[in-house]
């Protein structure tokens, strides 16, 4: 898992270098909430529509010649498939991805369409997607992208904060972030040091709020609630995101999903903006007041890879 290595700043600065090279800033993009005037980046806009592609970028572009000859396995709902899928495609390595047999059927679909191998396990019966994907990795000798507990994927996702820095001029006081295993909020954390940084969850699934409460790695439940944050759903964090976590975030912050779908609708509304729901997750926060804002917030929207009914029932319920 490359738990060895630990990321570091200049390991993100390396990262924005790489991910600058081939993709455009995301915009950052002004938003009133409660009479405050603050921003929003915009990640959606990436070319698969998530922040995901930036961690993938950085890990696959760092491979020897060797392991790119290997292949790579990705565990993911599908925003991180994605990611993996379209840098493996772009520099010619072979991508097989682990994705659960309830993601939604657009990620899956795009997963295949860029070239990527996908392998489903059953995660409402409770298969083990890491014991799934480390039997794809023994049989094969390729490297296994871990979601959210690599340091190269931690550090890739630390470029969204180089890049918030230079679009705002200055170091924000505080992002909002949408939070699962805790890769972007590790790597932002990274990216600006002077900054709080505040991780958002599903109720139920604060796997990283509870890690960072009780200061260890806390497994979900064995009946954790149902979500429609689908891509916020780790069974737990990962030591390597807790060291970086620790005096830096701030835990305890969760919405539900009747917060989640109006942000949906917000975002829609106000910035004409689709975003997902788990991408909608730190804007709920924001939006239900169970953060502090400032004209320096930055506010994450992550992902827009909503699945079409599901959306169209959200945007038009009052």
């Amino acid at each position: 898992m490359n738990e060895q290595r630990m990321s570091t700043r200049d390991g993100v600065l390396r990262a924005a270098e790489r991910v600058a090279a081939i993709l455009p800033p995301t915009p950052l993009l002004p938003v009133e909430i409660d009479g405050v005037r603050l921003w929003a980046k915009a990640e959606m806009l990436q070319p698969i529509g998530a922040f995901k592609i930036r961690g993938a970028w950085h890990r696959l572009f760092a491979l020897t010649a060797e392991e790119s000859a290997r292949g790579v396995v990705g565990v993911s709902s599908g925003n991180h498939a994605q990611g993996v899928a379209w840098a493996a495609r772009r520099l010619g390595i072979a991508a097989t991805i682990v994705m659960p047999t309830d993601a939604p059927q657009t990620k899956i679909d795009a997963t295949r369409a860029l070239g990527a191998e996908v392998v489903l396990y059953d995660r409402p019966g409770g298969e083990d997607r890491d014991e799934v994907a480390a039997r794809l990795v023994a049989a094969s000798g390729a490297t296994l992208v871990h979601a959210f507990a690599d340091p190269w994927v931690i550090e890739g996702q630390g470029s969204a904060g180089i890049e918030i820095e230079t679009q705002l001029g200055r170091a924000p006081s505080r992002i909002i972030a949408c939070c699962g295993g805790g890769g972007l909020t590790a790597g932002l954390a990274l990216a600006c040091p002077d900054s709080a940084v505040v991780p958002v969850e599903p109720v139920g699934w604060d796997m990283v709020g509870q890690a960072l409460v009780a200061g260890e790695v806390v497994k979900v439940g064995a009946h954790p609630p149902a979500t429609i944050c689908d891509a916020l759903q780790p069974p737990a964090t990962r030591e390597i995101n807790l060291a970086v976590l620790r005096g830096r975030a701030e835990p305890g912050v969760t919405v539900t999903d009747d917060e989640v779908r109006a942000a949906q609708r917000f975002a829609f509304a106000r910035l004409r903006l689709v975003v997902e729901p788990g991408g909608a997750a730190a804007l709920a926060a924001a939006l239900a007041g169970k953060v502090p804002l400032d004209g320096d917030t930055v506010v994450m929207l992550t992902g827009g890879n909503v699945d079409p009914a599901a959306y169209a029932a959200t945007i038009a319920a009052k």
